[in-house]
């Protein structure tokens, strides 16, 4: 079995995670868009693909959570999440994701997980939608405070993807 479409959700996963730790390293925590801190833009980010990309009606919350914490409709002030913990976050649900999508087979995607109503392509191509959306706004900001383009790898990268070395080089 060839498993070509596992293998390309990979292979774009695999980006979309290279670009966001640009985005976590680049921008500015404090900013504030739409009333909300950048932070909570990130953890918004970062808990809708933790809970929806594999299956959402299995999750447990981070250890941290606190009601709404994700939400970018409600900021009550009290609770501040630093780069530290979020970069900590991701880089847990990166390596879980990664072991899960390493368990599928192209079968696998056109099945629905376990008391969920949607295939498991659409929870991850749902993600691949919100998380790009997020991670746009959240580099827009970047882009207006300091006038450098956050980099971000491309189709060009996706064969390529273990052989880019230059993770110091953080803006285009």
């Amino acid at each position: 079995m060839n498993d070509i479409l596992i293998n390309t959700v990979i292979e774009h996963t695999k980006i979309m995670f290279y670009n966001f730790s640009i985005t976590l390293k680049t921008c500015d925590m404090d900013m504030i868009l739409c009333d909300m801190p950048i932070w909570k833009h990130v953890y918004h980010t970062l808990h809708s693909l933790d809970q929806w990309y594999i299956n959402p009606e299995i999750y447990n919350e981070p250890n941290f959570h606190e009601t709404n914490l994700n939400s970018l409709d409600d900021y009550d002030n009290k609770k501040v999440l630093s780069r530290e913990l979020l970069i900590d976050y991701f880089e847990t649900i990166k390596e879980k994701i990664m072991e899960y999508l390493n368990s599928l087979s192209d079968e696998d995607l056109y099945e629905k997980p376990d008391g969920c109503e949607y295939n498991r392509l659409s929870l991850i191509l749902g993600q691949f939608r919100h998380f790009h959306c997020h991670m746009g706004n959240i580099n827009a900001t970047t882009i207006y405070n300091t006038n450098k383009w956050p980099k971000v790898l491309g189709m060009y990268w996706l064969d390529k993807i273990n052989d880019f070395e230059d993770i110091n080089n953080l803006y285009e």
